[in-house]
């Protein structure tokens, strides 16, 4: 699946633009992975923001959301200032789903937060999340292959991924463009919920990229 971020990051001052159908350059030591929907999704085993554990396989049953963030990445203060993000994981998690959001940003990096800030950065923005995972050594999203932020994944209760990409389709940082977007995320929970495949499996996710 291609990998796009924007030129609005570079001329938001967030590094230079990616665009490009492989892998970024600085990422071939350590490359990305290429999940692949409708096969089981990829176990891990990854600390949360109050030191928790969580592993794939113990939400067996239950619908999973991962959402790769960054909360100085436009794009990502675009979904939490409009409220479109908690909203979403309200819904979610409202229905008896799992919501982590994780953080892949490396020490040092735009992004980058330890637990504490983590945790206030949820409660200050009133999100809902089940846990915040931290990943500074960008593991998990190399296994996932999360190149921006936000880039939304889901996997039904039969640990399947069956939704990987971007959270809408409109690939702008203005916070007015989420009134007019078409919501793959809940429409792939919707789709979960009700027994159906989901229509959309895979769109191409747009954001900062991830700083790994």
């Amino acid at each position: 699946m291609p990998i796009f971020v924007t030129r609005r990051e570079a001329l938001a001052g967030f590094g230079a633009t990616l665009a490009i159908a492989g892998l970024p350059n600085f990422l071939t030591s350590r490359a990305l992975a290429s999940p692949q929907t409708g096969v089981p999704a990829p176990e891990f085993t990854a600390m949360d923001s109050q030191g928790k554990p969580h592993k794939l396989s113990d939400y067996r049953g239950k619908t999973i959301v991962l959402e790769w963030t960054n909360h100085e990445c436009p794009y990502t203060v675009k979904h939490y200032v409009t409220g479109n993000m908690q909203a979403l994981q309200r819904s979610a998690t409202d229905a008896g789903s799992i919501w982590l959001t994780v953080i892949s940003s490396r020490p040092g990096s735009q992004g980058h937060v330890e637990g504490i800030e983590a945790d206030k950065l949820t409660d200050d923005r009133q999100a809902k999340p089940t846990a915040v995972i931290l990943d500074p050594k960008g593991d998990l999203g190399r296994l996932y292959g999360a190149a921006t932020t936000p880039h939304m994944y889901v996997i039904n209760g039969n640990g399947v991924l069956v939704y990987m990409g971007g959270i809408d389709d409109q690939p702008s940082s203005s916070q007015a463009s989420v009134k007019r977007a078409r919501n793959y995320v809940r429409e792939a929970l919707d789709a979960v919920a009700a027994g159906r495949p989901v229509a959309l499996a895979s769109t191409r996710p747009y954001g900062c990229s991830v700083k790994y």
